[in-house]
């Protein structure tokens, strides 16, 4: 089978952390509409590989490229409005907003992006629909199980379309059940969506939805294997 198109690639990544040094030459490709799952020891650089593939943090040397665009000749602005609009990005623990209802979080992507009140309400529920969440769209995330509040994240984090979407040990705070049940919920959506993921994760049971596996040591790539 032949790999997909390349959409986000990584080269020859370093970043450090004061006298830490978290990435040592990384490189890493990841294709138009594919799961790649990324794995290693606690410290291996996981977490700071992803933050470079989204622009979050500027590697020290390297380069990321998304699109034929390297990331690091981007201006803030606009790192900011891809990160709102054609990336999305799932956290170990969601980091819904409390305030806001399980609907309104959803929404407020699309509102920053200038959709108008009610148009985002309506598509935030569709996607609160897709992950199988609507009965809770006027909780607040502090009454949602740990389950439910992830899966509204997932749909945050999908609301806008992106054409990939990074996260960060996304079933880390969840039990087993909720953790297929999310996985379940999040390959499923990126598969009809053709959005490509890349998933952090130290489970090699969540490791197994993805399409491939890059494994980390000591911040560089150290295998590459297939897993589906």
């Amino acid at each position: 089978m032949s790999r997909p198109v390349p959409v986000l690639t990584a080269s020859g990544l370093v970043k450090a952390h004061g006298r830490t040094t978290a990435l040592r030459g990384a490189s890493i490709e990841l294709g138009a509409g594919e799961i790649l799952a990324v794995t290693g020891p606690s410290g291996s650089g996981k977490s700071t590989l992803l933050h470079c593939l989204a622009g979050i943090v500027r590697p020290d040397d390297g380069s990321v490229t998304y699109d034929g665009r390297r990331l690091e000749d981007l201006p803030e602005k606009r790192l900011s409005e891809l990160r709102r609009t054609e990336f999305g990005v799932v956290f170990q623990f969601g980091q819904l907003i409390p305030e806001l209802t399980a609907l309104d979080n959803v929404a407020l992507p699309l509102l920053l992006a200038g959709t108008g009140r009610a148009g985002a309400r309506e598509r935030a529920g569709e996607w609160l629909e897709r992950f199988g969440v609507r009965g809770q769209r006027d909780l607040r995330p502090g009454e949602m199980s740990g389950g439910q509040a992830q899966r509204a994240a997932l749909a945050r984090a999908l609301v806008t379309g992106p054409r990939v979407v990074f996260a960060d040990e996304p079933t880390g705070a969840l039990d087993s059940l909720a953790s297929e049940q999310v996985m379940t919920a999040l390959v499923h959506t990126a598969r009809e969506a053709g959005t490509a993921v890349l998933l952090i994760t130290h489970d090699a049971q969540v490791a197994a939805y993805a399409d491939r596996e890059v494994q980390l040591r000591d911040g560089a790539v150290a295998q590459l294997g297939v897993t589906a």
